[in-house]
């Protein structure tokens, strides 16, 4: 009873894909395709509305699996991929940005312009970025990688949790453990970056 581990929810034949992608095998990385693509375009499309920088973004998420599979280091696969495809959607966000306000023409004074200013990120980006960078971000790096990615799936994409279930191929009952445990871990970790004033002063 005590041997269902990493290979329940897919991670040991993931990693055994990543060593072979690693190597220069097609196949295998083929077969990574095929097991992740799905609802890493189902999860991009959560957040982007064009599909066709959607496709962008998953097609350059696998270039630098391919170019950067050596360097897994024996996190949970889903979470790695995750991470590379946030990044690059971040970064062709950006990009489309740069290129709008470089093309875009001067509106005639008193005219409304064709190309409207960026829009303010939303709450959602605003949480996502907080769970990438700064303090949470900090934090988050320090709680278990299987707590993290489940804290992941369910705040920063809003996944219900029989959808984070699926998506992370764990039980449902697993995901709520874990959200508490998540949690939990990461109000100590920000406590140890930031101790209460109010904790040690009399």
């Amino acid at each position: 009873m005590g041997g269902q581990r990493e290979t329940d929810d897919g991670s040991g034949a993931d990693a055994a894909l990543l060593r072979a992608v690693a190597q220069g095998d097609a196949e295998a990385m083929a077969a990574l395709y095929d097991r992740h693509a799905g609802w890493l375009h189902a999860r991009l499309t959560r957040r982007c509305a064009d599909p066709e920088l959607v496709r962008e973004v998953l097609q350059d998420t696998f270039v630098t699996v391919w170019r950067s599979a050596a360097g897994h280091r024996g996190q949970e696969a889903g979470g790695w991929l995750w991470t590379i495809a946030a990044r690059r959607l971040v970064d062709a966000r950006r990009a489309q940005e740069r290129v709008v306000r470089v093309a875009a023409p001067l509106p005639e004074p008193g005219t409304a312009g064709r190309y409207e200013p960026a829009a303010a990120p939303s709450a959602e980006d605003r949480v996502l970025a907080g769970l990438e960078y700064g303090d949470v971000g900090t934090a988050l790096d320090r709680i278990s990688p299987e707590l993290r990615e489940v804290l992941r799936a369910t705040v920063v994409d809003g996944l219900s949790t029989r959808e984070a279930a699926r998506l992370l191929g764990i039980p449902e009952g697993t995901v709520k453990s874990r959200a508490r445990r998540a949690r939990a871990e990461l109000r100590e970790a920000l406590d140890r970056l930031h101790p209460s004033p109010l904790g040690g002063t009399a």
